[in-house]
């Protein structure tokens, strides 16, 4: 029997009680704050006890372990042939966010003084925070939360789990650049420079998902030509990043405000690439909007 493990980590405030939340309704058994030196002896404990799917938060209120925790990784990776699946997950945000939802939640930041820090302290703690889980960020599947809502982060959670763990997977997610470069995106293209629907008064409130915007951008040869290129890219790149034990590579296609040139780039590359490749499709401004609904 496997068991299937998924390891959370990332900023403090970056969203991970929503990511255990969600992985705790799809019926995981998610425990919180696991001191690292006692990772693989829980893996094995849970193993042994035919444990199917768990979920484990570590992070840096267990700041004076963190060191030890590439290590634990490494055991559990030599677990996966012996029935351990292992998931890693890393939540990050950037710092201005991070700042201003400490400060709305008037919560201590884990790592900082006993007495409360301000603003400019606060950032600095989260910078030193940054540091400190830089080796765990490298090896894991990297979410972006400073501009999206909990309802969008629990379901790309739940179709990060779905995606199997010992194949590649890719992620082709279009944005805004009006509301910040996406800190997850291992590629970002601009595609700014295109022609845009927004200045058609008939297209504007349509989305690259509409028909009528689709084929407004499949007549322009900058369009095409964009496509043609990052399909090309990616295709002759990605055996490399398979080649390099790469479990996701996260590729970020950016207009001016995530509606309409970069949603339909990502739609054509996804769909392109599904045929062969594990492929998964977000759009963050669309997603938002979404989310924010009643």
């Amino acid at each position: 029997m496997t068991l299937e493990v998924v390891l959370i980590t990332g900023l403090s405030g970056s969203g991970k009680s929503i990511a255990l939340k969600a992985l705790e309704d799809a019926g995981y058994y998610c425990v919180d704050n696991l001191p690292p030196e006692l990772l693989p002896a829980f893996v094995r404990l849970q193993h042994a006890h035919h444990g199917q799917r768990v979920a484990i938060a570590i992070d840096a209120r267990s700041a004076t372990s963190l060191p030890h925790l590439p290590k634990q990784l490494e055991q559990l990776q030599r677990l996966g042939g012996e029935g351990v699946q292992l998931h890693t997950l890393f939540l990050d945000a950037n710092t201005p966010t991070l700042v201003r939802r400490f400060s709305e939640t008037r919560r201590r930041h884990p790592l900082a003084p006993t007495d409360w820090p301000d603003g400019g302290a606060l950032a600095q703690v989260i910078e030193h925070e940054r540091e400190l889980l830089s080796s765990l960020r490298e090896c894991a599947h990297v979410i972006d939360t400073s501009n999206i809502r909990g309802p969008q982060l629990q379901n790309y959670v739940k179709a990060f789990i779905e995606a199997p763990a010992n194949q590649l997977t890719l992620i082709f997610q279009s944005f805004g650049f009006k509301y910040g470069l996406p800190l997850d995106a291992d590629y970002v293209f601009d595609v700014r420079m295109l022609p845009n629907p927004f200045y058609d008064p008939s297209l504007r409130p349509l989305t690259g998902k509409d028909a009528p915007v689709q084929e407004f951008l499949r007549q322009q040869a900058n369009v095409q030509t964009m496509q043609t290129h990052i399909t090309q890219f990616v295709s002759h790149w990605l055996p490399a990043l398979q080649a390099n034990h790469r479990s996701y590579v996260t590729v970020a296609v950016g207009c001016t405000g995530g509606q309409h040139r970069s949603v339909f780039l990502t739609e054509q590359l996804a769909a392109h690439f599904r045929t062969q490749w594990n492929t998964l499709l977000r759009h963050r401004e669309m997603d938002a909007r979404v989310a924010s609904k009643p």
